[in-house]
């Protein structure tokens, strides 16, 4: 039997899961991982800002040479703003591909600290070869459902939502499935765990947000990472980790 399909006959089997379990061990692991899902999160935006500036240099230098266009009641030629739209869109993937690849390096980090094995905070992992083309692809996948669910009035989105976030940490713990075998994966286990997995990922963002807020706009970056965690306990709880599979527990590499 091979790796995808022992995956997908153990998401079949899987036990059913309890909410107030795991949102009580996504709170202790939080304890553990909050400095590096801090750090992932400064990374991300810090990654970005090169990029922001790119997007906006079109518009910067619109109104440096003619300060007088974005006056109230001025019409904008709007083939002046084909650029901005096209480094909008570079910048949407180029963030995301940022997003996703720190994202699935936290979920390895959450692994070491939560069976205290021993390993680096490697934030770039997923950037790094053989995994660099496939961190690009699924990226491009997810970028690519993610719109198309928009597009389909908006709601689809609530749906594909759960797999795109299960995709993340499934890439984590299985880099060796091809990128099509693991959005495979991330959806039959979305489908199977769908409704926990909203209500854990609603709820888990919704505190990280409020307790964020009483400790001010800084404390939203530190509580950010808690509505990551629960799609960890969730692979963990359904899939397990399979050590003899999971060679990049130990930093070893596979084509």
């Amino acid at each position: 039997m091979d790796a995808t399909n022992a995956i997908v006959k153990k998401i079949e089997n899987a036990k059913a899961l309890d909410f107030g379990d795991i949102f009580n061990k996504s709170i202790e692991l939080f304890k553990k991982v909050w400095v590096q899902g801090l750090v992932m999160l400064l990374l991300t935006f810090g990654l970005m800002i090169p990029f922001y500036i790119i997007m906006y240099l079109p518009l910067i230098a619109m109104g440096l040479f003619d300060p007088e266009i974005f006056q109230h009641g001025q019409d904008v030629n709007f083939a002046i703003l084909i650029p901005f739209y096209i480094f909008m869109v570079i910048f949407s993937f180029f963030a995301m591909i940022i997003g996703f690849g720190l994202k699935s390096a936290f979920y390895r980090i959450c692994k070491i600290k939560d069976l205290n094995e021993a390993g680096s905070d490697d934030y770039f992992y997923f950037f790094k070869r053989p995994y660099l083309g496939k961190t690009i692809k699924l990226a491009a996948i997810t970028f690519g459902i993610s719109l198309v669910a928009t597009l389909l009035c908006v709601l689809p989105i609530f749906y594909v939502m759960v797999p795109i976030a299960l995709i993340n940490v499934i890439y984590a713990f299985n880099p060796d499935l091809t990128a099509s075998e693991i959005v495979k994966v991330g959806f039959k286990l979305g489908n199977k765990k769908w409704l926990i997995t909203f209500g854990l990922l609603l709820v888990s963002s919704i505190v990280a947000q409020l307790v964020g807020m009483i400790m001010c706009f800084v404390g939203v970056l530190v509580t950010a990472s808690f509505a990551y965690l629960p799609a960890y306990f969730i692979y963990k709880e359904s899939i397990g980790f399979n050590e003899t599979h999971e060679i990049d527990s130990i930093g070893q590499t596979s084509e």
